[in-house]
């Protein structure tokens, strides 16, 4: 295809009337954009739901095992009767 083809198809392409655009598709596309905020601010708050949760989870964990505390050594016997 030559330069001036192309020209002449883009110019027929931009001659024509535009395509007729559905009345509702304003209507639709504000519930859609609606639906999609409330999905994206519910994954939010549940995202930091299970947050908060963990480091609850995670609080209560080490505070009753205690993992900083060490173990007491159960290689020797304690010596008694010297």
């Amino acid at each position: 295809m030559s330069r001036a083809e192309r020209e002449a198809a883009a110019r027929r392409i931009m001659e024509r009337t535009p395509p007729q655009v559905p009345p509702d598709l304003c209507a639709d596309a504000v519930r859609l954009g609606e639906r999609l905020l409330r999905r994206r601010a519910l994954a939010l708050r549940l995202g930091w739901l299970l947050l908060c949760t963990a480091a609850v989870a995670f609080a209560v964990w080490a505070l009753t095992v205690r993992p900083w505390v060490e173990p007491p050594s159960e290689t020797t016997p304690p010596l008694t009767g010297w």
